[in-house]
């Protein structure tokens, strides 16, 4: 019988496996006594005659011999190879197990399927099943030596009752030099077709369920017969083997006790026993000893599986079911808790303190929360608070956006960060410049000039700065209030100032324009313009190129001066395709603290062609 020691250690207990330690049967005293006895035997019978019967030289040679084989005894690799064959050996262990059929859910099937209570229905159930059983009882006669002994011959199988005489004439009668455990499963099958035909199986869909819970049966029986035919490589089972036990007959001389007057380095006691040499010893031969019973669980080992009992068991449960069982229903009535509508079954003395436990109602269930953070906060007031957050850190606002911006191309590193330290000095010497009037103020192209917002195009995220262009609700041009320094106020000779004239000259009209009430178009934009000057171009393009795209570079940053013509050209800075704009109303420009000079920038009129250049992509779009 297994032994089975699971009761005695259903709780961990202070020296709760000790008591283990002193049982015999299935122990590894029981295994290894033989082993151990013979290794200390042999040790013992070296020492004694290395003390007492060799001569001095002799003894000085041994010695040498000791010190060598104690030194490279340690190359045997004995954890590793032992510790891969034993786990292998344990995973095969279990899935035999795992492979013995077993016919619990093939005689549920059978009992609900197959319906008929007379004496052919019974007849046809236990038939079916008794089938099933020999079927099992002759892959585990070939398998195991426990069953072997039990059914030497088919004469033992037929007087036990699991097959008749007739039925041994057909089995014997069908030739075949294979393992013939299969064939009870195909007169399971011709038997389950006549049910059918007879219409004892109500239709194919039951049929089809007990076939395949019949096929599942069978190919258990299947496994443990190719588990049977299939060892684990023999040159593994070779190769562990002789590791262990050259290791131990190195460890018989090497592991000596030597003579302590020599001074040989390591042997300055002389305990005559070998303590630490025996428990080596019992832990890596017990580890072997223990794959050697594993390898084949099919024995008569303290260990081995009982399968004389599942033999047993397996053909008094089924035929109970599908007979004694079959339509044997308990009268239905109503429980205990019929109208208790929170059922609780009662507790012992013993098992009274899990009332005490509560439930268990989640890792967070019991967490603590000031009541201040508890209420919930209106959103406007949270857009507020992450508008203040980012007024009082606008350049930490700025660099995280920068950070999560995406690399740009290579040609184009140098010129990215350029416009970014363009962008930053704007940030320092300028004001804000709110450069959208629409009503939508949500967008991101539109926060301009704002407490801890961006210029346009800086900060957003993608390859390079951006220039945006945005629709505007509003019928009106709107404003840009541009802020001079005090050096540009001052720079004279320029070659831009009498182009300024011109454009205080468009100025004044654009503002007679605007009282008389008499826009020229209904949909205006806005426009937002990179402070860097354009990349230099061939002398094609620059020929090409009208006089209008001309920028005049400052000394200041904040300085812009535009020379006004019928062509324009602007730098389209984005990612984003280009946006072909038909229409553009010059944006106008306020003078800064009143004074009476003023600066405009003018953009093409209705019928006037554009061209804008995007500096990420390497494109230009052309539109009428």
């Amino acid at each position: 019988m297994t032994v089975t020691y699971t009761a005695r250690v259903a709780n961990a207990r202070f020296c709760g496996f000790s008591k283990l330690l002193l049982a015999w049967k299935g122990s590894i005293y029981k295994v290894l006594y033989k082993e151990f006895l013979a290794f200390f035997a042999m040790y013992t019978a070296i020492s004694i005659t290395y003390r007492f019967f060799l001569y001095d030289d002799q003894k000085r040679y041994f010695e040498k011999l000791a010190i060598y084989c104690n030194h490279y005894a340690s190359l045997i690799p004995m954890s590793f190879v032992l510790g891969f064959y034993v786990t292998l050996v344990v995973n095969r262990w279990w899935s035999q197990y795992t492979s013995i059929p077993l016919p619990d859910r093939l005689m549920c099937v059978l009992s609900g399927g197959l319906q008929g209570s007379d004496e052919r229905g019974r007849l046809l159930r236990r038939t079916m099943m008794r089938y099933a059983s020999l079927s099992a009882l002759l892959i585990l006669r070939s398998v195991s030596t426990a069953v072997f002994k039990r059914f030497p011959t088919m004469d033992h199988v037929v007087e036990a009752g699991f097959m008749s005489r007739e039925e041994r004439k057909k089995f014997e009668g069908l030739h075949s030099p294979y393992n013939k455990y299969w064939i009870p499963c195909v007169w399971f099958t011709n038997l389950a077709a006549v049910a059918r035909c007879e219409g004892r199986i109500k239709d194919d869909h039951t049929l089809k369920l007990l076939l395949e819970e019949l096929n599942g049966f069978r190919g258990k029986c299947s496994m443990l017969f190719h588990y049977d035919m299939i060892s684990v490589p023999l040159v593994y089972t070779q190769v562990v083997t002789l590791a262990v036990y050259s290791f131990f007959l190195v460890c018989l001389i090497g592991r000596q006790f030597l003579d302590p007057s020599q001074g040989y380095p390591g042997h300055d006691l002389d305990l005559y026993v070998p303590i630490f040499t025996l428990l080596q010893f019992f832990f890596y031969a017990g580890w072997l000893k223990v794959a050697e019973q594993l390898i084949n669980p099919f024995g008569e080992d303290d260990d081995d599986f009982e399968t004389n009992w599942l033999i047993d068991r397996n053909f008094q449960v089924s035929m109970m079911a599908v007979d004694e069982m079959y339509g044997d229903l308990p009268m239905m009535e109503r429980d205990r808790y019929w109208n208790d509508s929170n059922p609780r079954p009662p507790y012992t003395a013993a098992t009274l303190f899990v009332l005490r436990k509560p439930s268990f109602q989640g890792s967070t269930f019991d967490m603590a929360i000031p009541k201040e953070e508890m209420h919930f906060q209106p959103l406007e007031d949270i857009a507020e608070n992450l508008e203040e957050s980012g007024n009082r850190h606008p350049n930490m606002a700025l660099f995280n956006r920068l950070l999560n911006a995406a690399p740009s191309p290579t040609g184009f590193m140098g010129g990215a960060l350029r416009r970014t330290s363009a962008q930053l000095q704007r940030l320092r010497h300028s004001p804000s410049i709110d450069q959208c009037t629409s009503d939508d103020d949500d967008d991101e192209s539109c926060k301009i000039g704002k407490g801890g917002s961006l210029p346009s195009g800086l900060g957003q995220e993608t390859q390079s700065t951006v220039c945006s262009f945005r629709e505007e609700k509003s019928v009106r041009t709107p404003l840009l209030e541009i802020q001079f320094g005090a050096e540009q106020e001052r720079r004279g000779g320029h070659p831009a100032v009498n182009d300024r004239k011109e454009v205080e000259g468009s100025y004044e009209e654009l503002q007679m324009r605007e009282e008389s009430g008499k826009p020229e178009s209904t949909k205006e934009e806005t426009h937002s313009v990179s402070l860097l000057s354009p990349p230099p171009r061939s002398s094609r393009e620059t020929s090409t190129r009208p006089v209008s795209a001309i920028s005049i570079t400052s000394h200041h940053p904040s300085a812009f001066q535009f020379h006004p013509a019928v062509h324009s050209s602007l730098e389209h800075c984005s990612s984003q395709p280009a946006i072909n704009q038909n229409r553009a109303v010059a944006a106008i420009l306020k003078p800064p603290f009143g004074r009476n000079k003023m600066s405009l920038l003018t953009v093409p009129s209705y019928d006037e062609p554009q061209r804008f250049r995007s500096v990420s992509m390497g494109s230009e779009l052309t539109g009428p």
